[in-house]
């Protein structure tokens, strides 16, 4: 049974990936890096900790994993405008972890990215996540699973009107540019790092609706 580590993990898709991961007996271990506390998981085979996510060089026994999943991302208006910041976040803690994740025998990277991601865009969010994605290409992953969600939707703690309003004109937008539910994406991702599959995978947001909704 493979052992897996999971960033993000109080994120809107991370919080799903987390129940998911502790329901399921196909995984031996489950490493919770967290930079605030969560709410425990219900299985004794899942172990929180709080570390410095900007500082994964310290802890890296906490990835000598088989699996990462990373469900870590923020937004330009979490980090005060700051597009710096931003990278750090969403490309340089990501890439870390893989490296360190790599060094120590993992096998499968598994990546929330978005829709659009292209390290030639123009668009800053869509470039670094872009980024993200070709530099985990290099790095020697047996496998490697990224999906790109559209708009995500669920229950957050503070209420999003473009959300709301999205979720409710969504039978309106095209499927690829649908809005999709986290649970929906948190499903795929757990669905993949159970197959296991060798090679490249890029999921985009309209295989992941179209995919079935609850793990086997």
């Amino acid at each position: 049974m493979p052992s897996v580590a999971l960033l993000g993990a109080t994120g809107l898709v991370g919080r799903h990936v987390l129940d998911f991961l502790a329901s399921d007996p196909h995984f031996s271990r489950v490493v919770v890096l967290a930079r605030r506390k969560f709410a425990e998981a219900m299985a004794p085979r899942v172990e929180g900790h709080l570390v410095d996510l900007e500082k994964l060089e310290e802890r890296p026994d906490l990835l000598g994993v088989d699996q990462v999943i990373c469900a870590l991302g923020t937004t330009i208006k979490a980090v005060g405008g700051s597009q710096e910041r931003f990278r750090d976040v969403d490309l340089g803690i990501p890439l870390t972890a893989a490296r360190i994740a790599r060094q120590q025998g993992a096998r499968h990277f598994l990546l929330v990215s978005a829709i659009g991601a292209n390290a030639g865009s123009r668009v800053f969010y869509s470039r670094v996540k872009g980024e993200l994605e070709d530099a985990l290409r290099t790095l020697g992953f047996r496998s490697v699973t990224i999906v790109r969600p559209s708009l995500l939707l669920g229950a957050r703690a503070e209420f999003r009107l473009g959300e709301a309003v999205a979720k409710r004109f969504a039978f309106l937008v095209p499927g690829r540019y649908r809005p999709v539910e986290a649970r929906d994406v948190a499903a795929r991702l757990v669905r993949a790092a159970k197959e296991d599959v060798p090679g490249l995978h890029i999921l985009e947001s309209d295989e992941i609706v179209s995919g079935p909704h609850e793990l086997e």
